[in-house]
């Protein structure tokens, strides 16, 4: 039986990404190995397959990834396996080196445009150390893998190499006993309008908050954490509104889906600051469709595309607040909109189903064990 060893530099308890491509392997009767890192409040995690967190003494910064690749490369060194998974250009040099060195193929699978990311667009030195490492690897590699033809045209470009295209569709799961608003902690009548993923700089956050005080009987629920999370908190603690503001955190898919499937509007409203940002689709839109959850988002290309095509929610021109808080409020309110988006979801919900792209996932893992 062939062995996978991938590996992310997150605790492993939120990536669906992760957990589904780890699962396909899995089901197609490969042994797989899924290594991350070990956080203070990590959670606990069962997963029908192999997991590895990595205990490090540095958790940000510099020292965090340097420390997180030296550990990762010597410990990918130690283990038996026939292809090595690097997932992000944060784990590509110590899953590259030791592949080189074990002799074993190794795929990239690039979840975003790293090198455009907003948060090293005033960090040169930071993004000329990332450029580095993926200008010396990249074209040395065999099978890349990302989440959209929009990126995969980005690396075309600069590498002029052929990426394989797996989009972040998601798994058709549902809970087997749904908790109500009630349960979540949301009185009944109120509306729910949600944003999960990743909270970091240029989401529209902060703008999403401020709209809250233009929009009636409705609450913002966030899930999720990252590099904004803290300076979120403060903001939403000095609005007069702050009691129609939830903050939970990062929660495991099991508890997330509740939110999710209990929600009114869901937010896709991400800046288009970044090359990264500008040609991303995130794993939450297509989450939004599974749930047939009415969609307002930025005009992003992917999203657009998508929105346009199957007309399942609204968009913003702008991150103006009191224009997020006017669209925010159609789309609560406006019944005949509502039942349009309903129907809709329910063709797109179809469309867009995990099971559409395993079998080209699969392809690509019985080709690189034959290069």
């Amino acid at each position: 039986m062939a062995k996978i060893i991938a590996s992310v530099t997150n605790d492993l308890s939120t990536d669906q990404r992760l957990h589904k491509v780890c699962t396909t392997l899995l089901a197609a009767k490969y042994e797989v190995l899924l290594v991350g890192r070990k956080l203070r409040k990590s959670p606990d995690i069962d997963r029908p397959y192999e997991t590895k967190r990595l205990r490090l003494l540095f958790n940000s910064g510099f020292l965090f990834y340097a420390f997180y690749n030296i550990r990762l490369f010597f410990f990918l060194l130690s283990k038996r396996c026939d292809i090595i998974l690097a997932n992000d250009l944060d784990t590509l040099l110590a899953c590259y080196a030791a592949a080189k060195i074990k002799g074993v193929p190794v795929i990239y699978d690039t979840h975003e445009y790293f090198c455009g990311m907003p948060e090293l667009a005033n960090k040169p030195f930071t993004r000329s150390v990332w450029r580095g490492i993926e200008s010396y690897i990249f074209p040395k590699l065999r099978t890349v893998i990302t989440v959209n033809e929009s990126v995969a045209n980005l690396y075309k470009n600069e590498y002029n190499k052929d990426l394989i295209v797996i989009k972040n569709y998601p798994l058709a799961i549902e809970p087997t006993s749904l908790k109500s608003k009630e349960e979540l902690g949301i009185p009944t009548e109120t509306r729910l309008i949600l944003y999960q993923g990743a909270v970091n700089v240029s989401r529209g956050l902060e703008e999403a908050v401020e709209a809250m005080q233009w929009i009636d009987n409705a609450v913002l629920v966030i899930v999720g954490g990252g590099n904004a999370f803290r300076n979120l908190e403060k903001m939403v603690a000095s609005q007069a509104h702050s009691d129609r503001i939830i903050l939970k955190g990062w929660l495991p898919f099991a508890e997330l889906i509740h939110f999710t499937m209990n929600a009114d509007v869901g937010l896709a409203i991400e800046k288009d600051d970044s090359l990264n940002y500008k040609y991303s689709l995130s794993n939450k839109v297509f989450d939004y469709i599974q749930s047939e959850l009415p969609i307002l988002s930025s005009r992003l290309v992917e999203n657009e595309q998508i929105m346009a095509r199957w007309e399942i929610g609204a968009f913003i021109d702008n991150h103006e607040p009191k224009h997020i808080g006017e669209k925010l409020t159609y789309m609560l309110s406006d019944e005949t909109a509502r039942s349009i988006w309903a129907k809709n979801l329910i063709a797109a919900k179809k469309a867009y189903s995990w099971e559409h792209q395993k079998d080209e996932l699969l392809n690509a893992y019985r080709d690189a064990l034959v290069q």
